[in-house]
């Protein structure tokens, strides 16, 4: 996207990392109506518009009100209003870096739209659904913790646009095969930068001299996927990798041409599970917009899948940054029955593998326990005690 000339010298742009509008209106001066592009799958379904970044240059104490429309989408073939409401209004940035929700908002659910209102104290003005996380950000956590004696990394597969696909392995270099085994995963969903945050908190911790992260390398071994669509990200994506394909369905139905992303994440924890290692528990990181909840595989009634999630639900509730919504749930076989494709990765590893699979929703609204929508420090705070839930969890 090229940079948009506006009235007053103002100019708009998404042509960076990550960002994403396409086209704005503009019917009086000061005031813009940006409608969102969204995203659809491979078969024109499930539209998807809660992902939008864009920057606003020359705009110090010009008064601005910036519509966003376009809102209304479909999740699992349901239409929906759309997930941008005024419980999700966006975050705004003067340096790109330092993130804060929006001050001033309205909401207009019948049309559906969020105006947006804000006089600038900076001459620049960052705007996102939420504090975004890009290819960057990971690539300077990459270059933080790389050659620390308990990290390896490998390259997997490559996504269609020819980015690698990273597995790390976070855990003592001492050899022992008592170790508990938890595998984690970010980012199936482009949209969804708190994952990234969360997951860069853990590593984190984990490689820090914590007295209680050495004691989680000398007792578990973490097998990490950081970054499972890092081209959605790139082109400021939402839920889509780059051929329209769901990477938290079609666990059941995947090839390597049209979802080399699954097809790489599922041959690295086939040769794991093949190779008779255990995985004790192995947990998925999303976010929704006002949901938070953690649910479990199609495991029986009475089984230790059950009661490992029950250990795992309790210590996240304990964390001050969840507050679940609803219950611990176990899922179906798969989100829709009688079609192909539809399967999440807990229940395709349930199917392939009979491992113990969990996902974690963490809202982007309000949150109940801190009276405000979660920021980036509270992300990487509970990626830190993340790493301890699950560590306790595990050796239980």
């Amino acid at each position: 996207m090229n940079v948009l000339p506006l009235a007053f010298a103002i100019s708009l742009t998404a042509s960076f990392e990550g960002g994403n509008i396409r086209t704005f209106q503009q019917p009086e001066p000061g005031h813009f109506v940006i409608p969102l592009p969204g995203e659809t799958d491979q078969d024109g379904r499930n539209r998807q518009a809660n992902w939008y970044y864009f920057r606003l240059d020359g705009v110090r104490g010009k008064p601005l009100i910036l519509e966003l429309t376009n809102l209304a989408g479909e999740y699992n073939y349901r239409p929906n209003k759309g997930a941008v409401t005024g419980d999700t209004p966006p975050f705004y940035s003067t340096d790109n870096r330092r993130w804060q929700p929006f001050p001033d908002f309205t909401y207009d659910a019948e049309t559906p739209k969020l105006v947006l209102r804000i006089t600038p104290e900076s001459d620049t003005l960052w705007v996102a659904h939420t504090p975004p996380y890009t290819n960057e950000h990971l690539e300077r956590l990459r270059r933080d913790i790389r050659g620390h004696p308990a990290f390896q990394e490998k390259v997997i597969g490559k996504t269609p646009k020819g980015r690698p696909m990273l597995q790390w392995t976070v855990t003592d270099p001492a050899p022992s095969a008592q170790r508990k085994v938890v595998w984690l995963m970010a980012r199936q969903h482009s949209w969804e930068s708190g994952t990234s945050w969360v997951a860069e908190g853990l590593v984190r911790f984990l490689l820090s001299n914590a007295p209680e992260a050495s004691a989680i390398r000398r007792g578990a071994v973490f097998q990490m996927l950081p970054m499972c669509d890092p081209d959605g990200v790139a082109r400021g994506g939402v839920r889509f990798n780059h051929r329209g394909y769901d990477l938290n369905r079609n666990w059941d139905e995947f090839n390597a041409e049209s979802m080399p992303e699954i097809a790489a994440q599922h041959a690295a924890i086939a040769a794991w599970a093949k190779s008779g290692r255990p995985v004790h528990l192995f947990l998925t990181l999303h976010n929704t917009e006002t949901a938070e909840y953690l649910d479990g595989p199609p495991a029986p009634e009475g089984s230790a899948v059950r009661e490992l999630g029950r250990r795992l639900s309790k210590l996240l509730e304990e964390q001050p940054a969840f507050s679940a919504s609803r219950p611990l749930a176990w899922s179906e076989a798969t989100t829709t029955a009688g079609k192909p494709g539809r399967m999440t990765v807990v229940q395709g590893l349930w199917r392939d593998f009979r491992i113990p699979a969990f996902l974690v929703e963490q809202r982007v609204s309000r949150h109940p326990k801190l009276g405000r929508q979660p920021n980036i420090e509270d992300r990487l705070a509970f990626g830190r005690q993340l790493a301890s839930s699950l560590w306790n969890a595990v050796r239980q």
